[in-house]
């Protein structure tokens, strides 16, 4: 019998479609696809650069552009999901997203490359919402809903880590002059395959009435001002110098106010908001948010300092910086699918414990590459302790959206996985920002000593990592007190 994450209660489900694992494992391909071209480009950069001439602007917007766009339209994207149905918005994000790589492979100009991956992005928003959306809808909650979740973990982890892999060794096998682009041809057949099996294997469910009538066009508008004016100076903090940038932020927060105000309202007239804030009353989903915001800002930092320190410092190959990484990969795999499993009886004091491993993790690691120096030897020395972050990091991510999205209704699932995944990539964006700041800012003061840049970056990401874990921990302080709280109110009655 399934059993739901503790002090969470059971949500009632029609019989188990008989194809959603096969239907899973079509989400999964095409969310891996996505979430892969977030990193898989870094390392392809210099070929671009030279092989169409792009200058800094432009190779930054290759990079960020599609970072910004995917946070976009995660949030519409869902609710689309939830109004019209998510295997329709599943196939029309799979169909925008293949057809953008093959403009990206083809493109002659930077500008064209620029656009091609401002249209990825929008494809790779407009289908990740209703993974896990499906994901709530298909399996039932407890046991099989968090196995479910453990291989959507698994390929969260595994993405963002074997993307600078999986880009080298394109470009080894095919060349600096053409190797990039090949990196988009290959969405190709996979997109294509995914459109053609999603429409035999995931079911195709009709909302309810007032679902599809509703769409809160304004407040699609708002939040998508508000979340461009707090992605962009994040994005662009390198590339958008002064500080002016820094001002959206507060453009940002003032926006975000209007557009809670306007939900409310909105709400109030018997009207179906882009968001339910109500949601944000369930402990499990606040947290939850708040805790994959913090941990994505030093989860994915680490990428980022460890191959430019590998390639800048060391003077690996992209192929070389890709492999030292795989560690961490290799055990948030193994991790994610095992945290899957256990979460249904652990329930938070799982990814309490994964935070901690993570954190542990990084400092050993930075230990190791403080010590060691420049040594070639380096991307042994911390296989080890990156491993270790690695199997934590598997106990952090699956885990913790079962339980997130454990008591929403499935009819908000895709709003709720697009505002979860919308929090993940502020997260990411800021924690980069941050991150390579340190990491740049140490370079310059320090004249070019990459062990010193890398060292610090790392400890800014363990320090973000460890906010949290004190999210995690604060949440368990309150729920026992709770539920202590609970226990003894039968014997103050009596």
């Amino acid at each position: 019998m399934n059993r739901a994450p503790r002090g969470v209660a059971p949500q009632v489900t029609d019989t188990p479609d008989p194809r959603r694992w096969k239907a899973l494992g079509v989400c999964l391909v095409a969310g891996f696809m996505t979430l892969l071209d977030i990193s898989i480009v870094n390392v392809a950069l210099p070929s671009i650069r030279t092989g169409i001439g792009a200058g800094p602007s432009d190779l930054q917007w290759v990079v960020s552009g599609y970072a910004l766009t995917f946070g976009l339209v995660l949030v519409p994207s869902g609710r689309l999901g939830d109004a019209r149905g998510r295997r329709t918005m599943f196939v029309v994000g799979v169909a925008v997203f293949t057809a953008s790589s093959l403009l990206a492979g083809l493109a002659p100009t930077a500008l064209l490359l620029v656009i091609a991956r401002l249209v990825q992005g929008v494809g790779g928003g407009i289908l990740n919402p209703q993974v896990s959306g499906l994901i709530q809808e298909l399996f039932s909650p407890g046991r099989e809903r968090g196995r479910a979740f453990g291989m959507l973990g698994t390929v969260i982890g595994v993405s963002t880590a074997v993307g600078p892999i999986l880009g080298g060794l394109i470009i080894r096998l095919l060349g600096v002059d053409t190797g990039w682009r090949w990196i988009f041809f290959v969405n190709i057949p996979i997109g294509v395959a995914a459109i053609v099996l999603a429409l035999r294997l995931i079911p195709a469910h009709e909302p309810r009435g007032q679902d599809r009538s509703d769409l809160d066009p304004v407040g699609v508008g708002l939040l998508g001002a508000a979340v461009l004016a707090l992605l962009l100076p994040l994005v662009e903090e390198q590339q958008w110098q002064g500080g002016t940038k820094w001002s959206l932020l507060a453009v940002g927060a003032v926006l975000l106010a209007v557009f809670v105000a306007w939900e409310r309202r909105h709400a109030a007239r018997g009207r179906t908001p882009l968001i339910d804030l109500s949601l944000f009353r369930l402990a499990s989903y606040s947290t939850g948010s708040s805790l994959a915001m913090a941990y994505f800002s030093g989860f994915t930092g680490i990428f980022f300092v460890l191959t430019l320190f590998f390639q800048g410092g060391l003077h690996y190959t992209p192929l070389q910086a890709g492999l030292a990484v795989t560690p961490f990969a290799a055990g948030s795999a193994v991790a994610a699918a095992v945290g899957g499993r256990l979460v249904t009886r652990a329930g938070r004091p799982l990814v309490v414990g994964g935070l901690a491993t993570v954190v542990v993790g990084l400092a050993l690691t930075d230990l190791v590459v403080a010590g060691h120096g420049q040594d070639s030897g380096l991307g042994w020395a911390t296989a080890l302790p990156l491993l270790l972050a690695g199997i934590g990091s598997g106990l952090v991510i699956s885990p913790n959206v079962t339980l997130t999205l454990s008591e929403v209704p499935v009819r908000r699932a895709g709003t709720a996985g697009g505002v979860l995944q919308t929090g993940q990539r502020l997260g990411t964006a800021a924690g980069i920002a941050i991150i390579g700041s340190i990491y740049f800012a140490t370079l310059t003061s320090t004249r070019g000593d990459f062990t010193a840049a890398a060292s610090r970056g790392l400890r800014a990401a363990v320090a973000l990592t460890a906010v949290s874990l004190v999210i995690g921990i604060g949440d368990l302080v309150a729920t026992r007190r709770r539920a202590a709280h609970a226990a003894r109110q039968p014997s103050l009655e009596g």
